[in-house]
This record gives structure tokens, sequence and C-alpha cells, in this order.
């Protein structure tokens, strides 16, 4: 199987990074869709369906709502959401502690469908499209049958993937792609992937094994079986106690651990890695460093998908989407797998998104919006 290379590819301005324009400017600017003129506009009924949120940490108090058309900012593009991906960060911001919301805001990060209405001419070319995306907290949602979002965030689903699919992908993938990205890449050196049973272990072992890396994981052994076939070839039983990464046969073992747990689940490991090593957190952050001063240097990393919406240059994102759109075409030409989809319907979502809070399914909960 051919891997993608330890240097980074360049990234072409155009139809190959998804998005097709450039970075919208001050979203104070709004323009009806009404004032494009486009066949593929006229169809589109005056409301539609979404999951609002009303101020409650519980899914099952999330509210079908009928509202109107949304008015695009410049730069935006409307999609006819076909599947709705659902991830832990769904749940884990209806809290209200992580996000500014108000009454009604729409939740969900991740969508897939077609484009069907743009903010202005100029993007007429992605009328048509599909495409996923993964959404900013503090933008009206997936969670409904039309999202208003960035073009420039925009990933392109290859016609031979179905939308189900490619909406399980960007939260996940993304973040495996962008804590990989992180380390430098010395082939053939020994990484650990923590808590690799889950979504993002799923790609990131994939990629690290891609990249050339001897992979190393942590987990629930029910999960081994797969994670040898997406390229593990050592396995720990995980989650760790408070001292396996201070074990002898461990000790500075690794060029670099990623943990998907938690900050100090990612501190235990720090004696098992190398030298100039690194310790990718990609739940939390640490508080202190996990090592006394000046004895392994090992350098800390974390990682902040959504932080990105904000955070990011026009670069960064179009970095973003050419390796999103990327992993799409991989998925879609059999050269990653995915995980397996659990699928429910749209009215089901928050009993689905319940279901993802407390573990009562193994795989990927998808939502099929009709």
């Amino acid at each position: 199987m051919q891997g993608i290379p330890c240097t980074r590819a360049p990234i072409v301005r155009g139809d190959a990074d998804g998005t097709g324009a450039a970075s919208p400017p001050a979203a104070s600017h709004f323009i009806p869709i009404s004032m494009t003129r486009s066949n593929h506009q006229a169809s589109l009924p005056a409301r539609y369906r979404a999951w609002t949120w009303q101020g409650c940490e519980h899914p099952g108090q999330l509210r079908l709502e009928q509202r109107a058309m949304p008015v695009l900012k410049r730069g935006q593009v409307l999609v006819r959401n076909h599947a709705i991906g659902l991830n832990p960060v769904d749940w884990k911001v209806l809290g209200g502690a992580l996000v500014t919301w108000h009454p009604g805001h729409v939740p969900g990060v991740d969508g897939a469908g077609m484009v069907v209405a743009v903010a202005d001419d100029a993007m007429n070319h992605l009328l048509g499209r599909r495409v996923a995306y993964h959404q900013a907290l503090g933008e009206h949602g997936s969670f409904a049958e039309y999202t208003p979002i960035a073009a420039s965030v925009l990933l392109t689903v290859p016609e031979s993937l179905d939308f189900e699919t490619a909406a399980s992908v960007p939260c996940p993938a993304l973040t495996a792609w962008q804590a990989l990205e992180k380390v430098p890449c010395r082939v053939s050196t020994e990484i650990l992937v923590s808590g690799a049973g889950g979504a993002v272990g799923n790609y990131l072992v994939q990629l690290a094994a891609e990249r050339g890396f001897v992979v190393s994981v942590s987990s629930h052994e029910r999960h081994w079986e797969r994670l040898r076939a997406r390229g593990a070839s050592r396995f720990l039983s995980g989650p760790g106690d408070e001292a396996i990464g201070a074990t002898h046969e461990l000790a500075r073992r690794f060029h670099a651990v990623f943990d998907s747990v938690d900050a100090r689940h990612a501190a235990r490991w720090a004696p098992a890695v190398a030298a100039n090593g690194h310790i990718v957190c990609i739940q939390g952050r640490f508080d202190a460093p996990p090592l006394p001063p000046f004895t392994s240097s090992v350098s800390l990393h974390e990682v902040a998908l959504n932080a990105l919406h904000v955070y990011g240059d026009d670069a960064a994102w179009l970095e973003t989407t050419a390796a999103g759109s990327m992993l799409l075409a991989r998925i879609a030409n059999g050269r990653m797998q995915p995980e397996a989809r659990v699928t429910g319907d749209f009215d089901m979502l928050p009993v689905q998104l319940e279901g993802l809070k407390q573990r009562r399914f193994s795989g990927k909960p998808v939502v099929r919006v009709g």
C-alpha cells in the first residue's frame, strides 16, 4: 500500500481543496439567498426542520423546530444535509460551559450533503457540489436539514462515496491528521496511540502506519484485531494505570505518544517517551509539564480542531481542506478504512446522541436526513 509521504504535498488553490472560494470577509455583510440567480435555488422551501438547543445539557431536551431559511453571509453557502455525523463534542457542549449559545441554537459540527445556494454569483460554480464539513461551534450547525457554512471550510466528497460515510469523517479524521502533523516524521521509529479504540484512533493508526511509523496501541482488547488490520503491530491493554509509562519495558521507548483519553492519562506515558520526543494530548491539555526540567526535554502538544475556525488563517484552512478532501478520496478508493457506522433517522437524533454519550453501542453514529 502506498503511504502518505513525510513531506507535505503542495496545496493547489481551486477545486482540489474543496472550497472554490476565498475566506469570507466581515460577517456583518448579509446577502439574502433570493438575490442570487440560479435555478438550483428556486425549489428551496421557505422553512426547514432543525434540532435546537434550549439551554439543557441532556440530548433528550433538544427541540425539533421549523425555521425560516437563513440569510447567507458573504462567503457562505447553504448545504442541504443528507447525513449528519455525531461526535462526543456534540453532547459535551450541551452543558453550555464551553460555548456562548442562546436558546434556539442549532448544534452539530459534522455533516455532508449538496450545496444548494450561494451568497453571490461569484460562487455559482459551487452549486450542486457534493461536500462534507466541520462547522464552527459558534455557528448554527449540522443538526438540521440545511446548514449555512463558509465555503472556505468545505471538503469535496467523491461521487463514489456515500454521504453517510462522508459525514462520519471530518471531526475524527481531521483531528487525527492534525495531531500527526505536530510530530516530525521519522520512518521506522515507534509511536504509541493511547485510547486507540475510538474514532480518532481509527484514522491516526492508519495515517501513522502509512507514514512509516511503527505503531503501538493501547486500548481495550476487543479493538486489537481491527487495529491490527489498520496497521498497528504492538498492543497494550488500556487505559493504563498510574505507573504504566514508567515500566522498565516501556521506559523512553516511543518517539511520540498520542493520547485521546485525557491530560492526566497522557501524563502517565511521559516516562515512556524518548529524549526529545513528543506527547500529543488530543483530549484536554497539560496544566503543568509531566516531567522535571532538563531531563527528557519532551515537547508537549495540544489539539483543538474547532479552534481553527477562530484562529486559523487562509493558509491553515487551505491545508486542512486539502487534507480532508484527500482523506475522503482515500476512503472512496478503499485505501483508508472508515469506522463501522451505526445509522439512525433524523427524528431520532437526540436518542442516538444520548446513546453515544452513554456508550450504548460500538461504532460511528450517523443520522440520515430524509
